[in-house]
């Protein structure tokens, strides 16, 4: 009989699989978290960009034109964590601005007969699900003053932008 030589064969043995699986694991654990943070910083910067955006074309509008133009919410309702068809609801083609694709924000801009140097931009949404809206802003104030109109949103008021409320002609939460 021909004896079995075993000690030649190549492999990983359980042990060693079961430790690579547990780096696996904690490198997820480690890695996810991180992920997800990030995806929401990405979610959140098209609301500035797009503010920027649009406060760009009231000021080439103005230019043109000598007005500025209001823009009713769009989208109709603000998103939650999914994107939303964005759907000019009033002022936003008259502008020439429109956003390529879905928004994860709902966009308005307000402005009064009464102060035509004035305007707000604000977006809002809820792109993490947590029911804790997340707004942006713009406050373009009447000429000569520090004060400017009230927001679509109610989170962005005449005095401005900001934790202290203070920002004017600033892109802010």
């Amino acid at each position: 009989m021909r004896k079995i030589n075993r000690k030649n064969e190549n492999g990983f043995t359980l042990i060693e699989l079961m430790i690579v699986v547990a780096i696996i694991g904690i490198l997820a654990a480690i890695a996810i978290p991180n992920f997800l943070r990030f995806q929401l910083k990405s979610k959140s910067s098209e609301g500035k960009v797009n503010i920027a955006a649009i406060r760009t074309a009231e000021e080439s509008y103005l230019a043109e034109f000598g007005t500025y133009v209001a823009g009713t919410a769009s989208p109709a309702a603000a998103p939650t964590t999914a994107k939303a068809t964005f759907v000019d609801a009033g002022g936003f083609n008259t502008l020439g601005w429109s956003p390529e694709g879905q928004v994860f924000f709902q966009y308005g801009v307000a402005w009064t007969a009464g102060t035509p140097s004035a305007y707000t931009i604000s977006a809002s949404a809820d792109i993490d699900g947590d029911s804790t809206t997340q707004s942006w802003g713009y406050v373009k104030p009447v000429a000569g003053t520090t004060a400017g109109v009230a927001g679509v949103h109610a989170s962005c008021v005449a005095a401005g932008v900001g934790a202290t409320q203070n920002q004017l002609n600033t892109v802010g939460p």
